[in-house]
């Protein structure tokens, strides 16, 4: 015994192995391990779908306001002056007319009078007048993009896209139901996060009630 120092009183240290040490803690104890799995999958599936979201969220603002505008092709006109006058036959004039403007489809007559030709040629209509050489070509050209978008949301492709369609749902529902068993606490599905859940599940079903659901008239 060291003089100065207290003597022992009999009562463990909390080190000692009578004592609530380390190992004592831990028992009783069972920590939730699924949570870090979820969360793994809910990132990387994720990050799998953001191609197929891109499709079908521009997709789905362009078909949502096709009363305003088409989704698919955008709408344009040009004037060109060729060189007068033009040959007499409308067969000629459709070959002079398709081979300045470089025109590669199949071209026809579908109008015929005195001083005007009209001619349709792929998405393009072609309006001539032979004698000054005035040609009025209006046509369509696919959005960028956007058009292929609509392809594919609206499975005009072959059937094997309802196999990617279908996927994509089940991917989006488990994203959905990983979503709200990520986060424990007070931020989860018990607190924060349940409010969020429950406005977006609200927003649907207000819209029904007040605008009368599929059978209003």
């Amino acid at each position: 015994m060291v003089d100065g120092a207290p003597a022992d009183s009999g009562v463990p240290s909390p080190t000692s192995g009578g004592g609530p040490g380390r190992g004592a803690g831990k028992r009783g104890t069972h920590r939730i391990t699924w949570r870090p799995f979820v969360r793994s999958l809910h990132r990387d599936l994720g990050y799998a779908l953001i191609g197929l979201t891109f499709v079908y969220a521009l997709s789905g603002l362009a078909v949502n306001h096709i009363a305003d505008w088409d989704p698919n092709f955008k709408s344009y006109k040009a004037t060109h002056l060729l060189k007068a006058p033009l040959p007499e036959s409308e067969q000629a004039v459709v070959a002079a007319v398709t081979s300045e403007l470089g025109i590669r489809e199949p071209a026809r007559v579908t109008f015929s009078a005195p001083g005007w030709i009209d001619i349709e040629a792929g998405w393009r209509k072609i309006h001539v007048d032979p004698r000054t050489g005035k040609v009025t070509v209006q046509g369509e050209k696919p959005r960028f993009f956007i058009r292929l978008a609509n392809w594919l949301h609206l499975n005009r492709g072959k059937k094997a896209w309802t196999v990617v369609a279908d996927t994509y749902a089940i991917g989006l529902l488990t994203l959905a139901c990983t979503g709200i068993f990520m986060l424990p606490g007070k931020n989860g599905i018990g607190g924060r996060g349940g409010i969020f859940v429950a406005l977006g599940v609200l927003v649907p079903v207000l819209y029904v009630v007040l605008s009368g659901g599929p059978g209003h008239k």
